[in-house]
């Protein structure tokens, strides 16, 4: 039975979780009237979200703060400055201050979301680990709805897509209202009774035998953003031009299908703590990877909305899949480095050169076809699970991370 520490615990990483839903969607369906605002084309509105991005690449060096200064602190931090940022997206007069306020608010989401599911993975216990980190990944998704469900409504209002980011102020309150439930996690304090000076440092974790490791984990996170992120980002550009979608359209089959796919995710990571972590990698990715395939080669509202519904399914899942990896298969020591370059630097090269290479491509080419491609991605980055991850399920993090 679940402590009352703990779902305050719970409770206050879901805002994290929510916002991080809520804001990814944010840009994917006001991109459209961002670009006809500001003046923009198809690749500089690619240009804009990889600028954005490059945001994600540089959380990592507030993310690696996790241990020196601890979980709960930095969680605190990230929180307070993802939601001055957002707000001042809401209020930048011209593309150049909104793009610079994103790419701050990029920053502090990113290092918030991936603390808060090292959080989890510290504080509970190894059969429910898989169940709370896929619960956050299903808070994630409500975020999405959330967002889905008030952008048309927003975007009708005086202020238009503005009012999308005015929304951010909220997670401040809920700082002031509920912090003092999260304090450090036992794991970490343990941890720092025996850290030295050397573990952090920038590079230290390249001088151990987990470097092997992270180059793996990394290139899996890459290879799987190249994938999810342009996929979905790209996703109402491609119905509106190739496939006869209106704005009201689009906004419905994304609403419908991730109403329909959320439930879903929600037992993903209580599936994963019973059959495996591996075993439900082959499920997921081969999930998404076909759903790739079929939502950017079919016609028609219903067949895309179809296709879609598995396609976000798959892309949260994957998250799920990967960020219980992530936590453990390295030492608690280093596992807010080991999160952050595998992560936050590694992995968001994909995040960050994907869209701006197919933006590129879709100005003579179309989106279809580069979009479809994608999926070879996934494939791949299934392999590497396969064949060179251990399989993970209900073991304490102590061993899981061993070599």
């Amino acid at each position: 039975m679940m402590l009352r520490k703990n779902i305050k615990q719970i409770l206050f990483l879901s805002v994290a979780a929510f916002f991080d839903g809520y804001d990814f969607v944010a840009i994917t369906q006001i991109l459209p009237n961002l670009r006809h605002e500001f003046g923009l084309n198809e690749f500089q509105g690619g240009m804009l979200i990889s600028f954005i991005n490059i945001g994600a690449l540089l959380s990592y060096f507030l993310l690696r703060l996790t241990d020196k200064f601890g979980r709960a602190k930095l969680l605190n931090i990230t929180i307070i400055g993802y939601t001055i940022s957002t707000f001042l997206s809401g209020i930048a007069p011209d593309v150049y201050s909104f793009a610079l306020f994103q790419f701050f608010a990029r920053i502090f989401l990113l290092a918030e979301t991936s603390i808060a599911i090292i959080y989890v993975s510290e504080e509970f216990s190894s059969k429910d680990r898989g169940f709370y980190i896929g619960l956050l990944q299903g808070i994630l998704g409500l975020g999405m709805i959330a967002c889905l469900a008030l952008v048309p409504v927003l975007l009708k209002q005086p202020f238009g897509w503005r009012n999308i980011y005015f929304i951010g102020i909220i997670p401040l309150l809920m700082i002031a209202i509920s912090r003092r439930s999260i304090v450090e996690t036992k794991k970490y304090i343990e941890a720092s009774h025996n850290r030295i000076r050397e573990k952090l440092s920038l590079l230290y974790i390249w001088k151990t035998p987990y470097r092997k490791r992270l180059i793996i984990v990394g290139i899996i996170w890459l290879l799987t953003f190249a994938c999810t992120h342009s996929t979905f980002v790209f996703w109402k550009e491609y119905a509106v031009a190739e496939r006869g979608f209106t704005d009201e359209m689009a906004a419905k089959a994304v609403a419908l299908a991730s109403v329909i796919a959320l439930p879903f995710v929600f037992f993903v990571g209580k599936i994963i703590d019973k059959i495996g972590r591996k075993t439900g990698a082959v499920v997921i990715f081969s999930i998404k990877t076909i759903s790739v395939i079929c939502s950017f080669t079919f016609t028609g509202f219903w067949p895309l909305t179809f296709f879609l519904i598995f396609g976000i399914f798959g892309a949260s899942s994957i998250l799920i899949i990967l960020n219980t990896f992530t936590a453990e298969l390295f030492p608690t020591d280093i596992r807010g480095n080991a999160f952050a370059w595998a992560n936050h630097l590694i992995g968001r090269f994909g995040w960050v050169l994907s869209p701006v290479l197919i933006g590129f491509y879709a100005q003579d080419h179309g989106w279809s076809l580069i979009l479809k491609s994608t999926a070879i991605f996934i494939f791949l980055a299934l392999l590497l699970i396969l064949f060179l991850f251990p399989e993970t399920k209900n073991k304490e993090l102590e061993l899981t991370s061993k070599l």
